[in-house]
């Protein structure tokens, strides 16, 4: 058989083409802002995880072109080798003290951060329990292991319990869950899952890629939120989010931390963070601490967005985050919707399976502190003026 023979008969794209609906790859030709030009248009952008709104912040832009200026364009090697940066310490020190933890270290991308954390810690005879609905990274972290991965279902803490008593007392054991959900935009149940950790002998890891300057004291993310900040083992976060830049990161204890430094074969033989996207984040994190209220105003701006959408008639799934999904159920539903919205100038993410349980597809809004009132209003009425319309 022909390895391509896959490719030939992957036809879904190319069909979504010919019927002028393809939903992917729209290119921006302005900033990650509210307001965004995107193939010639204006365009409200509530598809954006720039949550605080700081991509186009001018200290941040700054530090950036200063780092740029001062070490040059990347540092042409590993974090391991010769790619640390005198930055890159700088910044896990200052992730570990914002986040309360012992230590920090730093990955080149998010995604890679799962990967290179979960393939180190869990190893040949161990358990990784993941929740049903926790990011794709978190599932590639758990496949490049050599432990045995088990599901619960989404957020079911009878169902954790069931799986935990599953494992062998003999086994390590390590319960990954995101913090703040990246498609329903719901908050793990931390608390209960803190307790079965403890009742079974297990560690806890958050994703919280979704939940740094967003919810917790300061936007300190899901623990805080819960005032758990002590009981979670490992919380590991984006930078492309909420902190305006490229890159990941783990925060732990000390002996932990060093451990993934030493045995974390995505982090050793990657290049690390370019000395840019290193100090943007820096600048980003510091004018995040400085700035506990953009946290504030985001959550507000949220609830706004979710008053004013069911108050417009939407179908939305409540949640305490600014990630709003508007139901659509069917994949070609949503595509067009999506399509119409575009078309409209509100850009919004189209999520279909297997991002989505099948029948569950959904337009993902998402918003930024930066977002004002009004133009909320007008996305909000060109959303119910396109879902309406049949």
């Amino acid at each position: 058989m022909d390895l391509f023979e896959k490719c030939r008969n992957f036809t879904a794209a190319r069909e979504y083409r010919e019927k002028g609906i393809y939903p992917y790859f729209h290119a921006l030709e302005s900033r990650q802002d509210v307001e965004v030009v995107m193939e010639g248009k204006r365009r409200i952008m509530l598809g954006s995880n720039n949550y605080l709104g700081l991509t186009t912040d001018p200290e941040i832009i700054e530090a950036g072109i200063r780092a740029f200026e001062q070490y040059g364009s990347g540092c042409s090697g590993s974090r391991f080798l010769n790619g640390t940066l005198q930055l890159h310490l700088e910044l896990e020190a200052e992730l570990a003290d914002f986040i309360g933890k012992e230590s920090a270290v730093t990955f080149s991308t998010g995604f890679q951060s799962n990967l290179g954390i979960i393939s180190a810690l869990v190893g040949r005879g161990d358990y990784v329990v993941c929740d049903r609905e926790n990011h794709a990274s978190i599932y590639d972290g758990c496949r490049l292991s050599f432990g045995k991965m088990v599901r619960y279902l989404h957020n079911d803490m009878e169902d954790l319990e069931k799986k935990l008593q599953r494992v062998p007392e003999d086994s390590g054991c390590l319960i990954v869950t995101d913090g703040v959900f990246s498609m329903g935009g719901d908050i793990a149940n931390l608390p209960e899952i803190v307790a079965l950790a403890k009742k079974y002998g297990a560690r806890v890891m958050v994703d919280d890629a979704h939940g740094l300057g967003v919810i917790g004291k300061g936007g300190r993310g899901t623990a805080s939120h819960f005032g758990l900040d002590d009981e979670v083992d490992v919380i590991m976060g984006t930078f492309s989010k909420s902190l305006a830049s490229l890159g990941g990161y783990m925060a732990a204890s000390e002996n932990v931390v060093d451990y993934v430094r030493h045995n974390s074969r995505p982090f050793i033989f990657s290049a690390s963070i370019t000395p840019a996207a290193c100090a943007a984040a820096q600048a980003a994190l510091r004018k995040l601490r400085a700035h506990p209220e953009l946290p504030e105003r985001l959550l507000a701006l949220a609830a706004y967005a979710r008053r004013g959408l069911k108050a417009r008639g939407l179908h939305i799934r409540e949640s305490a985050t600014p990630i709003i999904p508007i139901y659509t159920y069917d994949p070609e539903v949503t595509v067009v919707k999506a399509k119409a919205l575009y078309d409209a100038g509100v850009y919004v993410n189209p999520v279909l399976p297997p991002a989505t349980a099948p029948g569950e597809c959904l337009l993902r809004t998402s918003y930024m502190a930066s977002h004002t009132e009004a133009l909320l209003d007008e996305a909000m009425d060109i959303i119910r003026d396109v879902l309406s319309h049949e």
